[in-house]
């Protein structure tokens, strides 16, 4: 077993009170490896230290005990996978400016943005790949495993907002 750090971030219903009590029902349930955040109202973070066998196992292990103490609760984002330039040079280990030139250089092959405009969001799994494929940068194999289990789960919450005709045409158009 190893040990995987990420984040959850979940909607509360309406009638949800953050309180001690609350706190306490997610302790019992088994979410006393995790940082509880209750800074704004109807939202509830955690960031998880959580032994398992894979980042997913991890992830989807702590899903299921939140959703435990908390059954209205909704999913909202699992993190690290949106991410700026600051947060990969972070966990690169390179200036931010180098990281900005090699992934907005216009020979780069690397992966394109999700949103552009005043701030650049990537995935982060597919630029980590980037990076250790076409560039040579040794990354820690955690942060891939992580973040790739991370960017699954976010994609799985993106996609009840399609249907799957959508889908269907946009694979039939080779889109993805």
């Amino acid at each position: 077993m190893r040990e995987y750090g990420f984040g959850l971030r979940f909607s509360l219903p309406p009638d949800e009170i953050h309180s001690d009590e609350l706190v306490e029902r997610l302790g019992d349930a088994g979410c006393d490896d995790a940082l509880i955040g209750i800074g704004r109202a109807g939202r509830i973070a955690f960031d998880f230290s959580r032994e398992a066998d894979s980042a997913y196992d991890a992830i989807l292990s702590a899903i299921a005990d939140v959703k435990r103490a908390l059954p209205g609760a909704e999913l909202a984002e699992v993190s690290p996978d949106l991410v700026g330039v600051t947060d990969i040079a972070e966990i690169v280990g390179c200036s931010r400016q180098n990281l900005r030139k090699l992934l907005l250089s216009r020979s780069s092959s690397g992966p394109d943005p999700l949103h552009q405009g005043r701030w650049e969001v990537w995935h982060l799994a597919p630029v980590l790949r980037w990076l250790v494929t076409e560039k040579d940068y040794a990354i820690a194999p955690y942060w891939l495993k992580v973040s790739e289990a991370a960017m699954r789960f976010n994609a799985a919450l993106d996609a009840r907002w399609t249907d799957v005709e959508t889908q269907d045409q946009l694979r039939a158009l080779s889109v993805y």
